[in-house]
């Protein structure tokens, strides 16, 4: 048995990095959700990355008054959007759950999967 696996890089020990990305206008809205999914993972004994912010992204979008012709203009809509990663290696099915759960309107969820192998597997 032995043998199966090279032993620089056995399959049951090249863990999945599950990546999300959580962002919203609402500040505190996100930060709830984000204690939500620490609790819950604290509670289901699974270690997190994070949760890390990212500088707030201010965002000016210009508006117009007529659909037609012209160039008369609304004030530009300013706002900002927060984000913040979590990273979660290993625990499959807890990443799963927590990417398919369900999320108010207002908070964006991104979801990567990626395998995370050690340095020099040659792969």
């Amino acid at each position: 048995m032995d043998g199966l696996f090279p032993s620089h890089c056995p399959a049951q020990f090249v863990p999945y990095v599950t990546t999300l990305t959580l962002e919203s206008g609402d500040r505190h809205r996100l930060e709830s959700v984000v204690t939500d999914i620490k609790e819950s993972a604290a509670r289901k004994g699974v270690e997190l990355k994070g949760p890390h912010p990212q500088p707030p992204s201010d965002l000016r979008v210009p508006q117009s008054k007529t659909l037609g012709p012209g160039n008369e203009r609304f004030e530009a809509w300013n706002y900002t959007v927060y984000a913040r990663t979590i990273e979660i290696v290993a625990y499959e099915e807890f990443a799963r759950s927590v990417a398919g759960d369900e999320y108010p309107d207002c908070i964006h969820v991104s979801v990567d999967v990626n395998q995370r192998r050690s340095v020099g597997s040659g792969r």
